[in-house]
């Protein structure tokens, strides 16, 4: 009888990169088959009766976070990182505690994080409770931002989706049997074997003009009102171009976004699952460095526009820097500048030149992520010899 494996992905709703890379991880190894239980496990939700600003606000520190962005107020971002890990370290005896008694009652052979910040506290009570689980973390950005948000000094599996994540858990002490490289950021399994598009008939049936560039305005599931400027920017510069304009569930931004009155074709969209398809009748992306819109961007072979200036959450900085190393994408320092990216992104033979590298791009990390699971689950554990340890 082939034995069933428990693994427990453990994810937040701050954003909506965690819950997708968990559920992309759990709904490829369903799909694959695989002798695993997949439970995915919201730490916010063991972590409720330690949730101090829930107390004070009456908002919890999920749905804080979450409005921050929607608000685009994320320029305090950098300066709440130093009490939110003073925080941390003050009520970890109690969440150590909580995560004993779920470990308890719900025992497991890998415990996968796709988190930041809590690694730590992971740790110690999963190697409290059972000691002879693995634990993995899954960095979700591209890179690390220290001290201690992704990384810890601990016996633990880390999976990294870029260069500069390596290196930088090895300079932090990871020793290379808990370093695991990966050909990028998990995508949805919807982004892979997508079936190709008559690119001039669903131009036509978006109401767009079948041969005109094509630039796909998204800044995640609430949108951003950066939006109206860069369409009122765009839609006054002359330039031979359309828009789609993504607002996804934030219905006040799209009613904003129909009353414009651009001189070139738009088509305003609400939140749907068939970004993949509106990639294909895309020619570039614009928005936020976010590592999953930038992914699924690059997954459809599109340049990616994006800016960073201190509004720039602190995760997200170095993948603006990423875009430029590899020339697959363009940053402006704010949407003012967007009117000359987007002209010399469309300069004769650039857009073309752009979207080669970008179709270059072979992202299949959520597939060897799963190889990578039954790995962790056949070593066990991460042990370090005494030396690895100093």
């Amino acid at each position: 009888m082939v034995q069933v494996h428990r693994i427990q992905v453990f994810y937040v709703e701050a954003g909506g990169g965690h819950r997708s890379a968990a559920t992309a991880l759990k709904e490829v190894s369903e799909r694959q088959n695989r002798p695993w239980r997949i439970d995915l496990v919201n730490l916010n939700h063991i972590f409720r009766p330690t949730d101090l600003m829930k107390t004070l606000t009456g908002y919890g520190t999920e749905e804080l976070y979450n409005l921050m962005l929607k608000h685009g107020w994320t320029a305090i971002a950098p300066l709440l990182l130093p009490p939110m890990h003073g925080l941390i370290w003050a009520l970890r005896g109690k969440q150590v505690s909580l995560l004993e008694q779920y470990w308890s009652a719900n025992p497991a052979d890998l415990v996968v994080s796709v988190i930041p910040h809590f690694n730590r506290t992971m740790h110690i009570a999963l190697n409290r409770t059972l000691p002879s689980a693995a634990f993995a973390t899954i960095l979700t950005d591209f890179a690390d931002i220290p001290p201690r948000v992704w990384f810890e000094r601990q016996p633990q599996y880390v999976v990294c989706g870029t260069d500069r994540a390596v290196a930088q858990a090895r300079e932090f002490g990871l020793t290379p049997d808990e370093i695991f490289r990966v050909s990028g950021m998990i995508l949805r399994p919807s982004f892979y074997g997508v079936p190709p598009v008559d690119r001039a008939a669903a131009r036509r049936s978006l109401g767009l003009d079948p041969d005109r560039a094509t630039a796909l305005v998204l800044f995640g599931g609430e949108g951003s009102r950066a939006m109206l400027e860069i369409a009122r920017r765009l839609g006054e510069s002359g330039l031979d171009l359309q828009l789609i304009l993504m607002y996804g569930r934030n219905e006040h931004l799209g009613g904003r976004l129909r009353e414009l009155r651009l001189k070139m074709p738009v088509h305003v969209q609400g939140f749907t699952p068939d970004v993949p398809r509106l990639m294909q009748v895309s020619d570039f992306l614009i928005g936020k460095p976010g590592p999953g819109s930038i992914s699924e961007a690059l997954a459809m072979k599109l340049p990616v526009i994006v800016d960073r200036n201190v509004h720039t959450m602190p995760q997200e900085r170095y993948n603006a820097e990423w875009l430029v190393e590899k020339g697959l994408g363009k940053v402006v320092r704010s949407w003012a500048q967007i009117v000359p990216a987007v002209s010399e992104l469309l300069t004769p033979g650039t857009l073309s030149q752009y979207r080669a590298r970008a179709a270059a791009v072979d992202n299949r990390a959520v597939f060897e992520i799963t190889d990578l699971f039954e790995e962790f689950l056949r070593r066990g554990p991460a042990r370090r010899t005494p030396a690895a340890t100093r």
